[in-house]
């Protein structure tokens, strides 16, 4: 060791000048940094979830559109209204990558002629706007109300609010400019027409959650990446009172991230809403490391020592715990890499490589930096003793005399709040990731309330046969399925497939609004309807090519994943109760089905970290009987912010699934200082009250002020609009503030009680 530190010394210069010579030769990459968005990069290629979600868009094509919905107070069976309406549908209709639009006005509406009452006509609903009179307009609002296609779709039940739906071209939401592109076109088209009427818009669809998704993303990292930064550095100013301490220890912290996103950039990463948060991990890493080592050289230079002395006294004290702290912290980050989630697992990845990146950077820089610069430290004659500080003392035989009470208040507090886990819910609907304020989802509410469900499932029906969907008996099927779907689930508010326009057929040529039970009629309905339809309107997108699938869709009500799941689960396990099968699928199932992903994170990534850093702990110490000592302590803290959420009923996402791993592989550096200062102590013969007051002297401080360091720098997440950051920043703040608890109140307690015989826990 001392040769390592003559070394650095020695080549002060050289490390100095190279370390940040090639982070600005790296960092000149992040001129191409890009942010992805799609809904794509949540699931890896090779995700089955994927395959079934491309394997239906390549049947029925993109199930992906832009919605535009607005409300009249007068009701849209006005004029004005119904221009509007018509305004935006003609110029959707020539919008890039908008390839059919759905609305009041162009719905094809089958009905007979009025002077030929055999003759069945399909044309458009609403003609010239402007050329109706207030008593056709409500005559068209009666028969509107009377369509089950189009009503709690595209227009409310008070006939007050309605919408219009551009379907995209395939695979046009899966790039990320095309969502700006035509996010940004339909603004352009409802700009005049909110200045003309005052109307107020909401825009849902892909293009609008992805650029969302990228926008919250920039907002995020722009903003609180800085904003950390200059708190890390003030709280530092303030607990160092030195510049020299701070600019040493924050500029670690942006070598490493700037080098770790330079990485990233140069193997064609794209950066996502939690890789974008990078800079703030690496914050949390870096500070940790080099606030020990700093506060050791401080307390050495307070004592006497000079600056070079300083440097190998704080590197022999802190080399061998930092080491294990990087290894632990590594593992925790790295232990997010088994996600099935992609964005979880890149974050996994370059936050492990940032927790290397940071200690190797800390053990050459700092100690370089301090040689070169050599801080005017004065020493301090009236300083005390390690061990005889009053606070230290007193605080060591608070802990001896009321270890007990301590303990058993401890786990009564534990059991009561760590028992609201089994009340813990998952949720990983990506609508909620965005706060209730945010622009996305006031729409998204707003849809709700006034109109329909703004999710979807896709239900694809298998007839079994070919032009099976014209048989009768399949086509009640379908029927039965839509009454007994509406009467189990209130959270399904609209259902439509080509089984209405049958029934649509046959009560104008029959006066039944009900399915004929001849299929060749069948067929003939079908048929005179496609061709009437104009170019763009087709129904091959509510069929296979064989006519052997039949899509029904759902628009489905914003609700938890859970939800979610028992709603698709009871659709398929019905339909294999007939003689038919079907699967449900489209975006939100897709996301619903990442619940699973989500929950797996959490467990796996928590029990891969627990497993890979005891075993750590068991090669250095060679100790299995101190294992529960490093683990109990840093699981308690998920676990009781876990159980407190459950007992708030605050949902589980995924910014709690990545806290987990994070948790542990920060917290336990905390326990690791602590029990290297403790097991040095009692090896060199401390009883345990002096080697208690020894831990405190040369851990506590640093591990508090670490703790108030990092937990304030978590907590800017708080202002943060993706509600997975907000939870992450919470829980983790949280946790780190239990773990420092237990670290510093329980943990001693608990060694007060089962050390008792001298260098029992080292024998």
């Amino acid at each position: 060791m001392k040769r390592f530190v003559n070394n650095i010394i020695k080549l002060r210069w050289l490390i100095v000048v190279l370390i940040p010579l090639v982070t600005i030769i790296m960092a000149s990459s992040l001129k191409h940094l890009e942010f992805e968005g799609s809904y794509r990069i949540w699931f890896g290629k090779e995700s089955q979830i994927l395959k079934n979600y491309d394997n239906f868009r390549a049947v029925f094509g993109n199930d992906d559109a832009v919605t535009i919905m607005f409300s009249d107070e007068d009701g849209i069976f006005t004029p004005q209204a119904l221009q509007t309406i018509e305004n935006i549908t003609q110029k959707l209709w020539k919008t890039h990558y908008i390839a059919r639009v759905d609305s009041i006005t162009n719905y094809q509406y089958v009905h007979a002629d009025h002077e030929h009452p055999d003759d069945v006509l399909i044309e458009e609903f609403i003609g010239d706007p402007t050329s109706y009179t207030k008593r056709e307009l409500e005559e068209k609002k009666k028969i509107a109300l009377s369509e089950d296609i189009i009503i709690g779709k595209l227009i409310s039940k008070d006939a007050k609010t309605t919408m219009i739906v551009g379907r995209m071209t395939p695979k046009a939401g899966d790039d990320p400019e095309v969502s700006f592109k035509l996010r940004d076109a339909v603004l352009e088209i409802i700009k005049p027409e909110e200045e003309k009427n005052g109307y107020k818009f909401f825009l849902g669809g892909g293009p609008v959650i992805n650029t969302s998704f990228i926008e919250v993303a920039q907002h995020d990292g722009g903003t609180f990446t800085p904003a950390v930064i200059i708190v890390a550095m003030l709280l530092l100013l303030a607990i160092f009172r030195k510049f020299s301490s701070m600019f040493a220890t924050i500029i670690v912290v942006v070598f490493t991230f700037l080098i770790v996103l330079s990485i990233q950039v140069l193997l064609g990463f794209k950066l996502n809403n939690f890789t974008a948060n990078v800079p703030i991990f690496v914050v949390a890493i870096g500070i940790a490391d080099a606030m020990h080592l700093l506060w050791i050289y401080t307390m050495a230079r307070k004592r006497g020592m000079d600056n070079y002395e300083s440097i190998h006294y704080s590197v022999q004290k802190n080399f061998l715990a930092i080491f294990l702290t990087s290894v632990t912290t590594t593992i925790g980050f790295a232990s997010l890499g088994i996600s099935a989630v992609v964005p979880i697992e890149t974050l996994g990845v370059a936050t492990a490589s940032a927790a290397v990146l940071a200690f190797v950077l800390t053990m050459l820089f700092v100690p370089a930096f301090l040689a070169i610069l050599n801080p005017n430290i004065k020493a301090d004659t009236n300083i005390q003793e390690a061990n005889n500080h009053p606070v230290t003392v007193w605080y060591t035989h608070f802990l001896s005399k009321n270890a007990k009470v301590i303990l058993t208040l401890s786990l009564l507090v534990f059991i009561l709040l760590g028992a609201g886990i089994f009340q813990a819910n998952v949720d990983s609907n990506t609508v909620k990731y965005f706060k209730k304020e945010f622009p996305f989802r006031v729409a998204v509410n707003e849809m709700q309330d006034r109109l329909t469900g703004p999710m979807s499932y896709e239900v694809v029906v298998d007839s079994k046969a070919k032009d099976g969907i014209k048989d009768p008996k399949f086509l009640h099927t379908v029927e039965q399925f839509y009454s007994e779907l509406y009467a189990k689930f209130p959270d399904i508010r609209h259902i439509s497939s080509l089984m209405d326009v049958v029934k649509n057929f046959n009560k104008v040529i029959n006066k039944s609004k009900s399915i004929p039970d001849n299929q060749e009629l069948i067929a003939q309905y079908l048929l005179l309807y496609s061709l009437s339809l104009p170019q763009g309107m087709e129904i091959n997108d509510k069929m296979d090519i064989d006519e052997k699938l039949l899509r029904v869709s759902l628009s489905v009500n914003l609700v938890e994943t859970s939800k979610d799941l028992e709603q698709i689960e009871w659709i398929e396990n019905w339909w294999k109760q007939t003689p038919y099968s079907a699967v449900v699928n489209g975006q939100t199932v897709m996301f619903a089905h990442m619940q699973h992903d989500v929950t797996a994170t959490l467990i796996n990534s928590i029990t891969l970290a627990v497993v890979m850093i005891s075993l750590v702990m068991l090669l250095i110490f060679r100790n299995w009987r101190m294992l529960p000592l490093f683990i109990i302590p840093n699981i308690l803290p998920i676990a009781l912010v876990v159980g407190v959420m459950g007992w708030l009923h605050i949902d589980i996402d995924m910014g709690v699934a990545i806290a987990g791993a994070i948790i542990i592989g920060v917290a336990v550096d905390d326990t690791i200082h602590f029990m290297v200062k403790y097991i040095e102590a009692r090896r060199r013969g401390d009883n345990l009250e002096d080697a208690m007051k020894y831990v405190l002297s040369y851990a506590g401080s640093a591990i508090i002020f670490t703790t108030i360091v990092l937990s304030i720098a978590f907590l800017v997440f708080v202002f943060s609009s993706f509600n997975p950051n907000y939870h992450f920043g919470i829980v983790t703040a949280s946790a780190l503030t239990i773990a420092v608890i237990v670290d510093l109140v329980a943990l001693p307690a608990f060694l007060m009680l089962i050390d008792k015989k001298e260098n029992s826990l080292l024998e």
